[in-house]
């Protein structure tokens, strides 16, 4: 058995849908949704004032958790769909417990959905305006649900009036203008009454439509009401309709009908059955699976399962449509249950669920990651060392596991180190994501995740000063930064990162603050101070006898001489740096070391000695089987046999480039990543491979 979890949605509610037309089983609000579908054509502000609109119509539909609002925004999408080619947008703007979705990770989400990649790190406003410029040109709906402000809605809105947007919130959002709300009470009776039939079963509804009726009025007509006793009454074959409101009816001081229904229903449960249900409001972004619910309450994953479908049946869950078992918490129940395991469950209890919840996931993420080491005998030995309910069958399988529950871990480490008082789990958790996603996704493609990881692993280590740990997090979000362009800001976070590792006393991490920082000097153009900061490392990397980095940041200080035109300095540099990689014997950093020389060499009026090193970088590159490496070489003693005035040499060494170019890409292609410097067979990565 393999970890069940899954998702169609992530955690802020978000997925892409085509409009396709499919049967619904939406009841009532027939006035509510005539209503909307003429708000879509009404004349706008600006069309009466003779102008354009510049953005698109939206349609606010108000009401309270519970009232069927997201249920009617659907069934209007559903309706108008075929209209927008360009396919349908949902994201849900607030979490389970009402805290607003921040704009910056909804427009992420939603840049996902259309398949664009947005930067790691990028702030609000340009995710935004990306979300903006790629609906510039579609005719797309967008669903906010569960909006807790204008701002959020505002700031998604696209700029033109080929798209729909339909909002969702509790009530007006007043800064948007031109927005009329559709706002939401009870179900006409003859809609409530077929509600409560659906669940509960035509028989006894038929024999007493009055009770029927009159159970349609104390809840108020509210759908959520309706479903729960609906539920209540279809786990009791024997109960009549008179009998279930009756009972409500004696319910009257304790508030509204939906909070009166689920206490029925609650308490209703076994012991069991009840302490999960009010421990699901800890599940992260509100959705579990049956190893969040087995954690949390402390019994077996197939126990586990089974009170979830019976919660389902019940109406006190929703089965989320995914390949696996994955169930969510309804929006309008979240607040009824954490009340409830605030007051039944003593905090230290709770603090129990949550710490038995986070190791269960470590674990998980553990034999996600070790799946993929195949060719690790102690990953292997630590697999076989795990329950059977924790293993995966295939990499594939983890992967699968990984993308779908990949809204919930975030929620889970954001959701971990709020907390405060779980940080060592918190940092485990962190700790396994980032290695569990760059094994399955590769670090590039889980880049913005990655790059929220580590804002929060910093945060925890400003937390509880940890200074080796925050200063390897300012190291990867640096790198992160500069990868995206954002150079000055790296070389903040990689100066701060040396001031860290030099209060842990961490060698690594100071020489690695160095070099980066150094690099961030070099993008920037200032090459003085980059060989400055290269110089710095490579003193504590001679002082430490690593060799190999000590050869390679002779060849990032020769690279900024380059940059400067300071070619003698270069020389002599890499000419170290040459020297540093024989030594350790490095046969392909020798030889991309003496392309490099060469090409200095050149650069500095010396076409003889030049062509001196391209032939022993020749014979080196061979020897690496570098076949691109030897081919540029080839092609580089070509144009220095030409400038020398030997066009028959020349015409020889191109002729070699050509043909081992050629048979390079008649080879099978290996498995497994290229290397480095494939990529640019004609330039030597100076840079390193950590930054």
């Amino acid at each position: 058995m393999w970890p069940v979890a899954d998702q169609a949605v992530d955690a802020d509610g978000l997925r892409m849908a085509e409009g396709a037309a499919h049967e619904s089983r939406f009841l009532g609000r027939a006035r509510e949704l005539k209503e909307l579908r003429a708000d879509i054509e009404r004349a706008g502000l600006d069309t009466l004032a003779g102008r354009k609109a510049p953005r698109a119509r939206v349609l606010l539909i108000a009401g309270r958790p519970g009232s069927g609002r997201t249920a009617l925004a659907e069934e209007l999408v559903r309706q108008v769909a075929g209209a927008y080619p360009d396919g349908v947008l949902r994201a849900r703007l607030s979490e389970p417990d009402g805290t607003p979705v921040p704009v910056e990770r909804t427009a992420r989400e939603l840049l996902t959905a259309l398949d664009r990649q947005a930067p790691a790190g990028a702030a609000e406003d340009d995710l935004t305006a990306a979300f903006r410029e790629a609906l510039a040109d579609r005719r797309a709906l967008l669903l906010l649900d569960d909006a807790a402000d204008a701002g959020q809605v505002d700031a998604l809105l696209p700029d033109t009036p080929d798209c729909l947007v339909v909002a969702v919130a509790r009530g007006p959002l007043t800064g948007i203008t031109d927005v009329r709300p559709c706002t939401l009470g009870g179900l006409d009776t003859k809609s409530a009454v077929e509600l409560l039939t659906r669940h509960a079963g035509s028989v006894r509804i038929t024999v007493d439509p009055r009770a029927a009726e009159s159970l349609v009025e104390i809840c108020q007509a509210q759908p959520a009401a309706l479903t729960l006793a609906g539920g209540w009454l279809a786990a009791r074959p024997k109960a009549t309709v008179a009998d279930l409101a009756k009972q409500l009816s004696a319910r009257d001081d304790e508030g509204g009908p939906l909070r009166r229904v689920f206490r029925l229903a609650y308490t209703s449960l076994p012991g069991p059955a009840a302490r999960i249900l009010r421990l699901l409001s800890l599940a992260p972004a509100g959705l579990a699976d049956p190893h969040t619910a087995s954690a949390l309450a402390g019994c077996s994953v197939d126990a586990a399962r089974a009170t979830l479908d019976d919660l389902v049946a019940l109406g006190l869950l929703h089965a989320v449509d995914s390949p696996l078992p994955q169930y969510a918490v309804p929006g309008c129940l979240h607040p009824l249950l954490r009340t409830l395991a605030e007051t039944q469950d003593r905090p230290a209890e709770l603090q129990l669920a949550r710490a038995r919840m986070l190791e269960r996931t470590v674990r998980l993420l553990q034999s996600c990651r070790a799946i993929t080491e195949t060719d690790s005998p102690r990953a292997h030995a630590r697999l076989l060392g795990m329950p059977r309910s924790l293993r995966f069958p295939h990499p594939r399988a983890a992967a699968e596991w990984l993308r779908i529950r990949r809204p919930a871990l975030l929620a889970a480490a954001r959701l971990a180190v709020a907390d405060g008082e779980l940080d060592t789990l918190a940092r485990r958790l962190m700790s396994q994501l980032v290695r569990a996603m760059a094994a399955h996704f590769g670090t590039e493609a889980a880049a913005p995740d990655l790059y929220g990881i580590h804002r929060l692993v910093l945060d925890v280590a400003e937390r509880r000063n940890l200074p080796r740990e925050k200063a390897a997090a300012l190291l990867n979000l640096g790198d992160l930064d500069a990868r995206t362009g954002r150079t000055a800001d790296a070389l903040a976070r990689y100066r701060a990162a040396l001031d860290a590792g030099r209060e842990a006393d961490d060698p690594y991490a100071t020489g690695r603050a160095m070099e980066s920082v150094g690099g961030a000097h070099l993008e920037l153009g200032d090459y003085d101070r980059a060989a400055d900061w290269f110089g710095r490392a490579l003193v504590q990397r001679l002082a430490r006898d690593e060799r190999a980095d000590a050869a390679r940041l002779y060849g990032r200080i020769a690279a900024a001489h380059t940059y400067a035109g300071r070619y003698g300095e270069a020389v002599r540099n890499w000419r170290a740096a040459v020297a540093g990689h024989r030594r350790t014997g490095d046969v392909a950093a020798h030889a991309r070391a003496l392309s490099e020389l060469a090409r200095v060499q050149e650069y500095a009026g010396h076409p003889e000695e030049s062509l001196l090193t391209c032939h022993e970088a020749v014979e080196w590159a061979r020897r690496a089987e570098d076949v691109r490496l030897q081919a540029a070489l080839h092609l580089r003693l070509a144009d220095t046999l030409e400038h020398l005035g030997d066009p028959t040499a020349a015409h020889l060494h191109r002729s070699a480039a050509r043909r081992m170019l050629g048979e390079e890409r008649q080879e099978p292609q290996k498995d497994g990543p290229e290397p480095e410097h494939a990529a640019n067979a004609c330039e030597i990565r100076s840079t390193s491979a950590e930054d």
